[in-house]
This record gives structure tokens, sequence and C-alpha cells, in this order.
């Protein structure tokens, strides 16, 4: 299997299906020992495995507009028992420790691999902010990420249009997959990394495109009258975004989606944070990104590769699973409550992140400076030894 110059263009119908194939089915053996899921914390945080959204229940049934609108409840951590919060959040900790603290271990288990990041966006390297449009990233942040993207091969990965993350970020030396990974596009330029002399670029979900526009739309016009709900096009899947919904017109919220959903049973519907998702029934997701970019860089099958994900999103729980199962790298969660999650580590907010990517930042560096004295003085040796 081709470990480099994986191009891929906008694929039709009968292409999705050997795209995908590219991408995942030379991936490495998983061994179920590789990595354990830590096992359950008892106590109030919350569980993804207890609120996964409906679709797999029956479209029709009256039970899946309350699933819905539990689930949009759980997302709010204002539904945490207060008094049994300190207790499970210290159990949490016990078993996803900061990554902050546990940095020098972290690094010692790199020794010798080469690390690719993947960072999530929103929340990840922004805040999140009331008004998803204005979800900009600091300078600061900018900055520790084009460092990053300096020392190791550096991929942003959101639900968000591709074309809407770059804006934000605007730098061209990274990997972009947006739409939760339908749409994976390579550096423009500047990156050491890049494969081949053509740009990566990966759509499995094209001959949805239509699809979509159609039912963005649609959600368009039944819930303007909803106050704070906002509908966003995603490109390769749809957005509805209630954190601005008082929740006494959640269920209304519920009802407005699945009414326009019913009509397409090529869609499905997932959650993260306050936000319902709309998107293709393909097989595809940013677990499957991470592998076809570690595919695309040349690290399918490579047992030198140390993979970091970094995000906050319920969404992101994908790449944490393929992470575990290949028994590679780790994810980090961002998430000051305590949730359920295949993660590795934690961090609380993205300035944690900011402190992280510095740190690794700086340890690269240090490693390079010691690597280059350490040649440098086997050079004297030698040529002292010639003399």
């Amino acid at each position: 299997m081709t470990k480099q110059n994986m191009v891929v263009a906008d694929v039709n119908k009968s292409g999705i299906k050997m795209a995908i194939s590219m991408a995942v089915s030379g991936s490495s053996v998983y061994s179920p020992a590789a990595a354990q899921k830590p096992p359950s914390v008892p106590g109030a945080f919350i569980s993804i495995s207890e609120k996964k959204l409906v679709q797999n229940l029956d479209m029709n049934g009256g039970s899946r507009i309350n699933t819905w609108v539990d689930s949009m409840r759980a997302s709010s951590p204002t539904h945490i028992k207060a008094s049994t919060f300190s207790d499970a959040q210290n159990s949490w900790i016990m078993q996803h420790p900061s990554a902050l603290d546990m940095f020098d271990q972290i690094t010692i288990a790199s020794k010798g691999k080469q690390i690719v990041m993947f960072l999530d966006y929103d929340g990840t390297l922004s805040p999140i902010v009331d008004d998803p449009d204005r979800a900009f990233m600091s300078e600061a942040m900018r900055a520790t990420v084009r460092k990053v993207a300096r020392y190791f091969p550096t991929a942003i990965v959101s639900g968000r249009c591709r074309d809407k993350v770059y804006s934000f970020v605007r730098l061209a030396e990274l990997y972009y997959a947006g739409s939760h990974g339908m749409d994976i596009k390579g550096p423009s330029k500047g990156s050491k990394y890049k494969k081949g002399t053509q740009a990566v670029l990966f759509q499995p979900a094209s001959e949805f495109l239509p699809m979509i526009d159609e039912v963005y739309k649609a959600l368009l016009e039944v819930t303007k009258c909803t106050p704070g709900a906002l509908v966003e096009n995603n490109k390769f899947c749809v957005s509805v975004h209630f954190r601005c919904v008082d929740e006494k017109r959640w269920s209304e919220l519920a009802k407005q989606v699945g009414s326009v959903l019913e009509g397409y049973p090529n869609l499905r519907l997932t959650q993260g944070r306050k936000v319902l998702e709309i998107r293709p029934t393909i097989k595809w997701d940013k677990g499957k990104a991470l592998e076809f970019l570690l595919e695309s860089l040349g690290y399918a099958n490579c047992a030198d590769v140390f993979p970091v994900y970094i995000g906050d999103d319920r969404t992101d729980e994908d790449a944490f699973k393929v992470l575990r199962e290949r028994g590679q790298g780790f994810g980090i969660l961002v998430s000051k409550t305590p949730k359920d999650t295949n993660a590795s580590y934690s961090l609380q907010e993205p300035s944690e992140v900011m402190a992280f990517l510095r740190r690794l930042v700086g340890w690269k560096r240090m490693s390079l400076r010691r690597q280059f004295r350490m040649r440098r003085r086997l050079e004297e040796i030698k040529m002292s030894l010639l003399n």
C-alpha cells in the first residue's frame, strides 16, 4: 500500500468506497489488548454511551424527540449535581491526569518516535462563544500553533467547514480536515512534511452536497421562529447551534430538526457541545480522518509514530478511540468537567492547551540542540583521532 503522495479528488458514488478503503484498510492490525478504555468512574460525570443520539432508534417513534432533548440537556454541565461533582472530578482526574502534570512521562513515551499533532478548533484552540462566527483564536495561540508546525506535522480536525476553520487559523503549512473529516486538504505551502508535489485532497461525501444544501435551507426555514437557534452550513454537514436557545424550547427545536430529517434517510444526527450535527450516513468521522492523514504522511503502518490528538468535543471521541485501538500516541480531552472519554489525559481550557503546546515546542528545541551538540562533539573527537 502506498504510504505517500495520497491524492484523492472529489469522488463520485463508486469512488467513495474505493477512497475509504484506501485510507482505512491498510491501517495497522489493531490488538484489542493494546489499549483498554479506563473503567468508568461512579458519580455525576457525563457518560457519552448513555447519551448517544437516536440514529439507531426508530426515526418515526415518539421516543426520538425525548432522547434528543435528554441528550441536549446532558451536554450542559449545569445539570451535574454539585454534591457529587467534587468526588467524581477527583476520581476522574486520577484516571485522566493533566497533560501538563504528566508532561515528562509523555515526552519519555514519545522518545525516538515522530510526533504528529491533531488539534480540534472550537473549545481547543479558541474559546467556546455564543456566536460561532466569532470564535477567533488569539494571536498568541496562532503563533504557538505555527511553532508546533515547524517541528511536527500538524492538522486541524474540526466539525466546521474547512474554509471557515482556515479563515480562523490562517496557517498555510497545516493540514485541515473540515466537516468532521469529510473535507481534507494538505498544506498549500511551507510544510517540510508535505509528501509529493500535489496537495492531499479527500472529500468522501461529495455526492451529498446537494442534499446538505437542501437540508440547510429547510432547517433555516423551520427554526427561524426559535429565538437563539443558529443554523450553520459546514459544507458536508449542517450544524444547529442551541447554545443561545432557552432550555424550555429545546423540545420544540428537536421536533423542528426531526421534521426535516424524516425526509432524508441518508443523513444521520449526532451531537456536540450545544450543537446538533446533521451528517451523511457514510462511515467517516474524525477517527477515520486521523487514519487517513497518518496514511497520507506515510505513517500508516509505522511503529515509530506518536500521534497526539487534542479535542474537547464528543465527536473527538472517535479519534481518541482510534488511538487507543492502535496502541500509539494518546488523546487529550479539553474539559473542566468530568466526562466519559477514551482520552488518556486532560486539559481544562484553551489556555492550558497553549501552555502544553509551548512546552512541547520547548522540549523539541532542547532535544535538537542536544543532538546537535552531540554530533559536533563526535566530529571533534573523530578529527582529533585523525590528527
